[in-house]
């Protein structure tokens, strides 16, 4: 780790790393982008409004878990961890988390939307004054470097709420989380929310809510392709869908023509025929079992799992195997 000024920042996709991004996704079959950049400014703000939707179950399930089990959560983490969250967003269910833990030793948020990470941290050391606020604005699923606290910890705690390890393909969550294992060591620990497998309906409408946030959210990627790549295309020319893919278990988002048309970037043209699509997210479904064969892959031990009485979330503490030393 390095000592951290009072705001770190990794280097995050500029311009022409997102352009090459979307090259390469626009040069293969079928159409397909990174979720990650759905995520700017604007995308984030809209994604907060899908946490509050009465169709998007996995918010409001998880937090429930959170406030029932945060005693129990808080006992086996330990005092004096050091919490980093990974794409914390507005930071909503930190509070969660933080109020249950005895002696947090520093809180280090880590998110790709700068402006939207600097509310958030603000927000938190108005809530927590007491605790250091360490803002890290990275790129997560990239290698990145963990600022130093000021305050000496016990242990490393990863928290990576809300079933964003879905939005990985199987061997890239194994890949990420095998990452997460080296930066942590022995006796660090990762809270993570995992959905787990449930009724396709529940699924669907999840992510295609009869508002239209989702919808907004996901065309929000072609305005950043107009604003930032000075992309030639109509973002009204396209229509959100998402739908149950039962064979890889996974919901996904897709854009879809509209018309015959022709998207200019890059100095290339993209032909699209009618329905084609262009998709933009994956979210995988994980059973408890295979969910903890996953982690295991990646250096992992399941210690507990807690999940809403419907089991349509699960919260699970993952372990480092090994002793845990005093930092600082």
């Amino acid at each position: 780790m390095t000592r951290s000024p009072e705001f770190e920042s990794d280097p995050v996709p500029d311009r022409e790393e997102f352009l090459a991004d979307v090259l390469a996704g626009l040069s293969r079959a079928p159409y397909a982008l990174s979720p990650k950049y759905l995520y700017d400014q604007r995308g984030s703000e809209l994604f907060d409004r899908i946490c509050e939707l009465e169709a998007y179950y996995p918010t409001r399930t998880e937090l429930a878990i959170l406030e029932a089990q945060g005693p129990a959560m808080a006992e086996r983490i330990g005092p004096d961890a050091l919490v980093v969250e990974l794409g914390s967003g507005s930071s909503n269910k930190t509070r969660a988390l933080l109020d249950h833990l005895d002696r947090p030793a520093a809180y280090i948020p880590v998110e790709i939307a700068r402006n939207h990470l600097g509310d958030a941290a603000e927000r938190v050391r108005s809530q927590y004054p007491h605790m250091e606020v360490v803002p890290l604005c990275a790129d997560y699923t990239r290698a990145f470097t963990l600022p130093r606290p000021a305050a000496p910890f016990a242990r490393t705690l990863f928290y990576f709420p809300g079933s964003t390890i879905g939005n990985f393909d199987p061997p890239d969550a194994q890949a990420f989380m095998a990452r997460l294992a080296d930066l942590v060591g022995p006796g660090g620990g990762l809270l993570i929310g995992v959905d787990l497998v449930k009724d396709a309906a529940i699924l669907e409408r999840a992510y295609d809510d009869p508002e239209g946030v989702t919808a907004a959210f996901n065309r929000n990627l072609l305005t950043r392709l107009q604003h930032e790549l000075e992309a030639d295309l109509d973002p009204q020319a396209f229509v959100h869908r998402a739908t149950f893919n039962a064979e890889l278990g996974c919901v996904e988002m897709h854009l879809l023509s509209l018309r015959r048309q022709s998207v200019r970037v890059g100095g290339q043209e993209i032909p699209f025929d009618l329905g084609q699509s262009l998709r933009t997210e994956r979210s995988y479904k994980y059973t408890l079992a295979g969910f903890e064969a996953l982690a295991e892959e990646a250096g992992w031990t399941v210690e507990e799992v807690w999940t809403d009485p419907d089991r349509w979330f699960s919260v699970q503490l993952l372990r480092i195997p090994g002793e845990g030393s005093e930092h600082g």
